[in-house]
């Protein structure tokens, strides 16, 4: 069943790149698409009674190749399936070439084949293979931005590839295996000194795949230009950054190194804080959402990691918010900026009466990612700030705050008329409906949190009513300080957009990932 996972993206592949001229192989690629989707639905209910294990090949030990599947996995596949799924409706009918549908379904078995194996060089090679996918798709339309885009991707990403590859070295040197469970059980008598290197070297390629390193600059202005299909936009956003997110809990389950969590925690606040200013100084609504992409896998950094055990579950559940709201957002971003012409957020307006259904499931998403009460941001944010300190309460409240900002300024394209001359078209039903589901389940997700949170990670919560009642009255007062924020310092400031628009070069990247690399050294063998 494992392997039927990672086989049918490959298939679907293929059909589309020998057939994609032909609108029913599209169609017969989203029915095989959407019964994956079923499939990874019944697996996550059949992990509820047991892990499934499947060895590959002739090897029935550790030094063969595992498939692995438990609560954590299933529930990342899923994900994953359902927003390919929706993203192949969005994209049926627009003219992509064979290349596109074929490389987009390449990385969804490149990202399942992630999620479910247990071998730690197989880690590297689909990291490789879907590092290799997107830089291609950022490439698609072979201008010479995106070409330039692509290949910094390319080149900063095999860069940050070898300090996993040379961390994958020490821990084969230690243990002698690279199966992950083998791994784990080898080193759990080992000293943090003895640790702390293959661990610092690992952590930093997980850092910069999680746009933690450098912070935060280039990640944005890289995966976010004109030119990227809004398909792969959304993928990245959405998605393709989760794969990091997975990857840090399982190497942090793997090590154990307590000491790495709290700086992982300073991380996280960083991250949330700088990602919602830096979006707050955007203009353009695509990099609005690009850079709240930082900001919310700062929240996710902060609730994994603040030692609450409701908080860890309120990060897991924001792993699943984020991919629902973003890839909304990003989704009908791409039909808002192809129909008016432009993505600057002062000129949009209007929305809500030219694309009823696809401002209603903007807006969803909206009220999902700033945390309004009912919608699924309320119930993930409200987990990671339970039971925390009050200076990492307040963090999260401010970093809220700054989501806040950035969409009242977002808002205004829904709502007024757009001054822009011509006939707006209207968006084709197969862009909207995506974008629409998503929306509605951005408000499911909300008003059934604690089913999702059990279905998803096989554990039961409880919200007190008190509680979230505070939260929304937080989040009332929020809004309000964020439009008086807005209007009297945000609105119309020239400082904010230059600030905005710095950008670390090349060489400042890979200084970061040095620098990054010595403090999660230093902090695990010496502090």
């Amino acid at each position: 069943m494992l392997t039927f996972f990672v086989i049918v993206p490959v298939l679907i592949a293929v059909l589309l790149y020998m057939l994609s001229t032909h609108k029913v192989a599209k169609f017969i690629a989203v029915f095989f698409q959407s019964a994956l989707a079923v499939f990874a639905f019944f697996l996550v209910l059949s992990i509820h009674s047991e892990e499934l294990t499947i060895f590959v090949g002739t090897y029935d030990d550790v030094m063969g190749i595992i498939l692995y599947a438990d609560a954590l996995a299933a529930a990342f596949v899923l994900l994953t399936t359902f927003i390919f799924l929706l993203v192949s409706i969005y994209t049926l009918n627009q003219k992509e070439s064979r290349t596109f549908w074929f490389l987009l379904f390449l990385l969804e078995a490149a990202l399942i084949g992630l999620f479910f194996t247990r071998d730690l060089f197989n880690v590297f090679v689909l990291a490789e293979v879907s590092t290799v996918v997107i830089a291609v798709l950022l490439m698609y339309d072979r201008g010479k931005r995106s070409m330039f885009f692509g290949m910094v991707f390319l080149m900063l990403s095999v860069i940050a590839m070898q300090f996993y590859l040379l961390g994958l070295g020490y821990v084969y040197m230690m243990t002698g295996a690279m199966d992950m469970a083998y791994v784990a059980e080898r080193i759990t008598n080992m000293t943090r000194s003895e640790l702390a290197l293959p661990y610092a070297l690992i952590m930093t390629t997980i850092g910069f795949k999680c746009a933690l390193v450098p912070f935060f600059s280039w990640t944005p202005k890289v995966r976010v230009y004109p030119q990227a299909p809004t398909a792969v936009m959304a993928i990245l956003s959405g998605l393709q950054i989760k794969s990091a997110i997975y990857l840090l809990l399982r190497f942090q389950g793997i090590f154990g190194v307590g000491a790495s969590s709290e700086l992982f925690l300073i991380i996280g606040i960083a991250a949330g804080l700088f990602g919602a200013f830096m979006a707050i100084c955007q203009t353009d609504i695509r990099m609005i959402l690009a850079y709240h992409t930082i900001s919310q896998v700062g929240l996710i950094i902060i609730g994994i990691n603040s030692g609450s055990y409701y908080s860890y579950i309120g990060g897991m559940y924001h792993i699943v918010s984020h991919a629902m709201f973003k890839t909304t957002l990003f989704l009908s971003a791409g039909i808002i900026v192809h129909s008016y012409g432009t993505g600057d957020a002062y000129k949009i307006r209007g929305v809500l009466k030219r694309m009823p259904l696809v401002a209603i499931g903007s807006i969803a998403a909206v009220l999902g990612i700033t945390g309004a009460p009912l919608f699924i941001g309320s119930i993930s944010k409200y987990f990671i700030a339970y039971d925390v300190p009050p200076l990492l309460n307040a963090a999260t409240i401010i970093i809220s705050l700054g989501t806040i900002i950035s969409f009242i300024k977002y808002s205004y394209i829904f709502f007024g008329d757009s001054d822009l001359v011509g006939d707006i078209p209207v968006a084709e039903r197969s862009r909207t409906i995506p974008t629409l589901i998503l929306g509605v389940i951005c408000l499911i997700g909300g008003v059934f949190g604690i089913w999702f949170i059990e279905f998803l990670f096989h554990t039961k919560v409880s919200i007190s009513l008190i509680g979230y009642i505070q939260k929304s009255l937080i989040f009332a007062a929020s809004v309000l300080a964020g439009l008086f924020i807005y209007k009297r310092f945000v609105k119309g400031n020239a400082f904010l957009v230059r600030f905005g628009a710095i950008n670390f070069g090349f060489k400042a990247v890979c200084f970061s990932m040095s620098a990054f690399f010595a403090v999660i050294l230093i902090t695990v063998a010496f502090l």
